[in-house]
């Protein structure tokens, strides 16, 4: 979408150049991107090597796990993606393993046993790289949990990102006490997940756009609490001045970033006062298809 395709449809020059120039500008200093297989973990090392402020991840979403099998072979698919975390950490470019983890809501992309294997197979990844990891989970807090226990030797830390589980699977990942929780619009959507957000201490609180993906939308409960905009316009009706309607932006943090400590918190100035530098992610795959995409977040 950053190259301004939607549905495989050009819509829109490719702006990724407005879109950072509007994070550096709201504050940001830095952006990770995020690689959900092996070919856009490349694709990710290649896009941020294109500016010091740009950093990235190396690993399989678990929607995608399939690629190690259907590669023919999977320990060499492993040992392609151990390589390219290596040259990436040696560049100072790669900060993380990842995105991985446990979907089990968007099993018709990749079952849970394979899910559950590669997931698994990921924290060598990261024990041999030295990485904290950049990790995902919908609806497979049980098994997900259980995987990060039997890991914990080999885990240095991380965050579980775009959280929008329950009130006890939040505390089940508090439990950990090297794991943060990542917060966007998908974990602000009702009244309900706002309560869970309550819940998590600030301090162990981690925020993120997710963008393209995962805005705060006006039908979220969350809207109400966001102190922060920037003017819109639809994408048939490009402005480069604007943000593309219905578009996240790293330049949005902010306003995620009060919305979700002030649920947490509970004061603006308590918060706003602490925050001048912001670090966002936004996945790597900047043309693919939206249809196809969805899948990532």
């Amino acid at each position: 979408m950053f190259k301004g395709i939607y549905n495989g449809k050009q819509h829109h020059v490719s702006d990724i150049a407005a879109v950072l120039s509007r994070a550096w500008s709201a504050g940001v200093d830095r952006i990770i991107v995020t690689g959900g297989s092996l070919e856009e973990s490349k694709e990710a090392l290649a896009i941020a090597e294109t500016d010091a402020r740009l950093f990235c991840t190396v690993g399989v979403h678990p929607t995608r796990c399939n690629e190690f099998d259907e590669s023919g072979d999977p320990e060499k698919h492993f040992q392609e993606l151990l390589s390219l975390a290596k040259v990436g950490v040696e560049k100072g470019k790669v900060v993380a393993i990842g995105e991985c983890g446990l979907d089990y809501d968007r099993l018709h992309f990749c079952p849970s046993d394979i899910q559950k294997k590669y997931f698994d197979k990921q924290f060598e990844l990261a024990y041999l790289v030295k990485l904290p990891m950049f990790l995902h989970m919908r609806a497979a807090a049980n098994d997900f949990c259980d995987i990060l226990e039997r890991n914990k030797d080999r885990f240095s830390g991380g965050v579980a990102h775009s959280f929008t589980g329950s009130a006890e699977d939040c505390d089940k990942l508090l439990l950990f006490s090297n794991l943060f929780i990542g917060v966007n619009g998908c974990s602000l959507k009702t009244a309900e997940n706002l309560e869970v957000v309550k819940g998590i201490p600030v301090e162990r609180m981690m925020v993120e756009t997710d963008s393209p993906y995962c805005e705060i939308k006006n039908t979220h409960a969350g809207v109400n609490f966001v102190k922060s905009l920037w003017p819109s316009k639809k994408k048939e009706k490009y402005d480069q001045g604007c943000i593309v309607k219905g578009r996240n932006e790293p330049c949005l943090v902010r306003g995620q970033m009060l919305c979700g400590c002030y649920q947490g918190k509970g004061s603006w100035p308590a918060v706003s006062d602490h925050v001048n530098s912001w670090i966002d992610e936004f996945p790597c795959a900047l043309n693919r298809k939206r249809k196809q995409k969805r899948h990532i977040g």
